[in-house]
Formats: structure tokens, C-alpha cells, sequence
């Protein structure tokens, strides 16, 4: 019993360095919540699959801020975003972010939710990026990944979204143009819970408010089966 309550204090000690402790990563290859266009595109990607790191991975953890169940948080500095269940906890999804130049923080509700969405680079993408195509449509080869949620604050559209990749291996880095990117299997799932008027948290950069404990795997069993 020494032994084992040693173990789990390292554990959990490393789960605090990285910004938040965890527990058993959610299956993230699940299927549950794909439609037949998910899984026809997913099954013939343009792109080599990545490996994640570990604390990137879908997680359930204990949650202490007190935004309401069913408010999304991004934690740009930590490069994770937290949809928040009842009862003190949330989903953490490892996230990509935009760097620093381009970030953005404040409080948002998604506007418009779009499967597999087109992309339209803005001007400041083309003149950062570019040349870029003026349009590319929806699907796995488009930056913007298998599904687009678009951040409005006062009726008015902030350009900032939360979508999918075509680049996975970036999750855990500030690399965007300034959009908050998921891999496709998180984004779909992230999609399937939240709607059009989800409210969004994006925290200013070293805003402090994380802690606590992992949540326990009786309580990670009750989030609805994937």
C-alpha cells in the first residue's frame, strides 16, 4: 500500500507540471457520433496520422474555475480546452494555437457550426501565409479539418474559430494563424455536445485558474458512452 500511494503522488505531481492532472485518456479513435461522410472521408486521409503526446490526449479531469456546465474554456498557454461537465469536471482536449502575434482572448458564443467547412483565407492570411487559394472546399485535405465552429461576440464575427486539421502533429504548439485547432476525431466529438450559442472562454495569456485533482474513473464513466 506504501508503495502504491508513493506512485500515485509522482503521478500526480508530473500531471501538475503539465498544467493540470490527469486520468484515463478517453478513447479518442472512437467512431460513436460520426455520420457516413466522417467516416468515408476519415478512411482516406491526405495525411499521415500523428502520434499525441500523452497529456494532448483526450482526458477527464476535475475542474475548479467557475464558468457553468456545458461552457467551453481555452487555455492557450497550456494548449488545452476544457469543455465543462457537471459536478466539477471537464473534458480536456489537447489543442494548437495561434502564435503569439495573432492570439486572441476574450468571451465569445459560437455563431455558426459547419460539417467539414470550406475555407476562405482572409487577407491577412494570404499576406502571411500565401499565395493561398482564394477557396478551398470542405474535407480532410482542408486546414480547417472535419468540423468548424465559428466565435461571435455581439452579433459580429471575431474570424477566431475552434476547428478541426489536416495537420495533427501540431497539437501541443502555438503554430496557427490565430484559429484554435483540434484533431478531427476531438472536434467531432466536441461538436456533437456543444450548439450554436455555447458560450466560449478564451483565457488571456498567463491568466492563472487551473488546479485540482483528477477526476476518479467512476466519475470518468458517467460522461456519455463514446
Amino acid at each position: 500500500m506504501a508503495r502504491r500511494a508513493i506512485a500515485f503522488l509522482i503521478i500526480g505531481l508530473a500531471g501538475l507540471a503539465l498544467g493540470g492532472c490527469m486520468q484515463e485518456t478517453i478513447e479518442p479513435a472512437s467512431q460513436a457520433g460520426w455520420n457516413a461522410r466522417d467516416k468515408q472521408l476519415m478512411s482516406n486521409l491526405p495525411y499521415q496520422q500523428a502520434a499525441i503526446p500523452e497529456q494532448f490526449k483526450r482526458h477527464i479531469v476535475e475542474y475548479t474555475r467557475k464558468e457553468a456546465p456545458g461552457t467551453i474554456v481555452v487555455d492557450s498557454d497550456n494548449k488545452f480546452l476544457y469543455y465543462v461537465l457537471p459536478g466539477g469536471r471537464a473534458i480536456r482536449y489537447g489543442i494548437a494555437v495561434g502564435e503569439e502575434a495573432q492570439a486572441w482572448s476574450g468571451i465569445a458564443k459560437i455563431g455558426r457550426m459547419e460539417e467539414w467547412p470550406a475555407w476562405v483565407p482572409t487577407p491577412g492570411e494570404q499576406q502571411r501565409l500565401g499565395p493561398l487559394p482564394a477557396f478551398v472546399t470542405g474535407g480532410p485535405h482542408n486546414p480547417m479539418g472535419a468540423r468548424g465552429m465559428y466565435l461571435y461576440s455581439g452579433n459580429k464575427d471575431t474570424l477566431y474559430r475552434i476547428h478541426g486539421t489536416n495537420q495533427p502533429g501540431y497539437i501541443g504548439q502555438a503554430i496557427s494563424s490565430g484559429c484554435i485547432r483540434m484533431t478531427n476525431e476531438d472536434v467531432i466529438d466536441l461538436y456533437n455536445r456543444v450548439k450554436v450559442g455555447t458560450i466560449v472562454v478564451v483565457l488571456a495569456p498567463k491568466q492563472d485558474g487551473f488546479g485540482g485533482q483528477v477526476a476518479s474513473a467512476p466519475q470518468a464513466a458517467t460522461v456519455k458512452p463514446y
